[in-house]
């Protein structure tokens, strides 16, 4: 089993910059692939970026790529994303999330309990 805490969010400019932690618990955290999900109001959790358990391959909604960079650090259970040029849709909720391998869609068995970022124009 393993826990996450989201920290990181924050209001800014569009064009500005975020970088989103995701801290977990536990010592297996390395056999977890970690991904990064976004909710607006009204609306479902939709994939943002993942990563395999190695941190080898990265994976990105088209939306967000050249723009958000997912890496992590399995000596300090942390997975992070790099959110740069904002724009105000980027605005949500950002939840991280674990399961043993990498899935485009929610069906993560371990989620954060998310971190708001908002984004003005």
């Amino acid at each position: 089993q393993v826990q996450l805490v989201e920290s990181g969010g924050g209001s800014v400019q569009a064009g500005g910059s975020l970088r989103l932690s995701c801290a977990a618990s536990g010592r297996t955290f390395s056999r977890y692939a970690i991904a990064w999900f976004r909710q607006a109001p009204g609306k479902g959790r939709e994939f943002r970026a993942a990563i395999s358990r190695s941190g080898d391959t990265t994976y990105y909604a088209d939306s967000v790529k050249g723009r958000f960079t997912i890496s992590r650090d399995n000596a300090k259970n942390t997975v992070y994303l790099q959110m740069d040029s904002l724009k105000p849709e980027d605005t949500a909720v950002y939840y991280c999330a674990a399961r043993s391998q990498v899935l485009l869609s929610p069906q993560y068995d371990y989620w954060g309990q998310g971190t708001q970022v908002t984004v003005s124009s």
